[in-house]
């Protein structure tokens, strides 16, 4: 790399704004991770352009979200949320009316970093056009949600898309162990091609504080508090930790909070609310609906304990967010828990999403021995590694390492 060489960089996260709220539909750490990475490569003096579809008729073309990175909406389709199989087919119109918006605004850069297979196919043309390498993360893989029974209606397309883009991409980024080896055994990926840079927290947004003030409301103080992070869907096995919760009937004081899409359209939030009242906890469990990036440190802190009970994650960033707070975890061995988790110190793994074995963790970390897992700067203290500004720094690394610098005559 050219010494002090500032980075101009493509970014594409074209089926979901990382504006948008989180907790909707296809609205989660994906997002997350695209606006920090940005934040913080912007913060170390790189120039970001983030392209993503315009979907909606009240946003402006162009924000300035943070320094040296901006969010560039392009028109591709109805201003509205489409699903997965729809932008597919508008692919060809994104390219074009992005490519008409960097001729016109004369913009070049050094390097393409897409997020999601969408992105991928729009990115490795750039990458082509350009001249530049193209560089790319999956966030979830086609493959992988297939083999587990969740099957989308654009699949065939992704698998075949996915596939392509891993034999023509420059190189590709996992966030853990777990993905990369997914990769290369359901992709036939080449070990060399991948990186494994984890994602990151906000530790200055994340950390320990008094939840209770921030909200101005809570249950009891003898209540135990139980919290869910994330989108509603299936894959993220809420039902599961409900049934876990009804075997934990006869410990009244104890509710359950789930934060996420509120949506009444939404058919698994139906579902789940039906099943609150045939398994007799409706009055333990709260459907709080989405809340701002903001707002989630209150809630980690008023949570006595954070469960992730997915079938599916590829990395997991309600993880570190809920540690940074100083709440432990108990998780399904999925994305980073089985590299972050330490049994007694900042929570419990699970072998799998059994809720019996899920209710007797949960009673044993909030009811029989509460002092089991490490105090609130132990759990912080296990993801301080975990810091946007390394992430950035090694990603910057990575970048720099693929970029063909001219070289000079003396």
């Amino acid at each position: 790399m050219q010494k002090d060489k500032t980075l101009k960089i493509a970014m594409l996260s074209i089926h979901s704004c990382p504006l948008g709220q989180l907790g909707s539909k296809d609205t989660g750490g994906m997002n997350v991770y695209v606006r920090e990475l940005a934040r913080e490569l912007g913060i170390q003096g790189n120039q970001v352009d983030i392209y993503t579809r315009a979907h909606d008729p009240q946003d402006a073309q162009i924000y300035y979200p943070n320094s040296n990175v901006r969010l560039i909406h392009i028109d591709a389709g109805e201003s509205h949320k489409l699903g997965k199989l729809a932008q597919y087919t508008h692919l060809p119109i994104f390219y074009s009316r992005m490519q008409k918006f960097c001729m016109a605004n004369s913009l070049t850069y050094d390097i393409v970093h897409s997020h999601y297979w969408l992105s991928g196919k729009v990115g490795q043309r750039f990458s082509q056009l350009w001249n530049v390498p193209h560089i790319l993360m999956f966030h979830t893989l086609g493959n992988i949600k297939q083999r587990l029974g969740f099957v989308e209606n654009e699949m065939s397309q992704r698998l075949v898309v996915e596939q392509n883009l891993i034999r023509q991409c420059s190189h590709i980024i996992a966030s853990t162990q777990r993905e990369k080896q997914d990769l290369i055994k359901s992709y036939f990926a080449s070990a060399e091609k991948i990186t494994i840079i984890p994602c990151g927290v906000n530790l200055s947004l994340f950390k320990p504080s008094n939840g209770k003030k921030a909200l101005g409301w809570l249950p009891p103080n003898s209540t135990r508090r139980i919290l869910f992070v994330g989108r509603i869907e299936p894959l993220k096995g809420i039902d599961k930790l409900l049934v876990a919760v009804s075997y934990l009937r006869r410990r009244r004081k104890l509710k359950l909070l789930i934060i996420g899409d509120d949506n009444t359209s939404n058919p698994e939030i139906g579902r789940l609310k039906d099943l609150t009242k045939q398994l007799g906890i409706k009055k333990s469990v709260s459907f709080l609906g989405p809340k701002p990036q903001e707002e989630l440190p209150h809630f980690y802190n008023i949570a006595d304990l954070c469960v992730v009970p997915s079938q599916y994650e590829s990395f997991g960033l309600v993880i570190l967010e809920a540690m940074a707070c100083g709440t432990p975890v108990i998780a399904t061995p999925v994305g980073i828990a089985n590299d972050i988790i330490q049994s007694k110190k900042n929570g419990y793994l699970l072998k799998d999403d059994n809720p019996s074995t899920m209710a007797q963790l949960i009673e044993q970390l909030l009811f029989i021995n509460q002092d089991e897992v490490g105090d609130v700067g132990a759990v912080r203290e296990s993801v301080a590694e975990y810091d946007w500004s390394n992430v950035a720094t090694a990603m910057t690394e990575k970048y720099s390492s693929l970029i063909r610098y001219p070289t000079t005559v003396s």
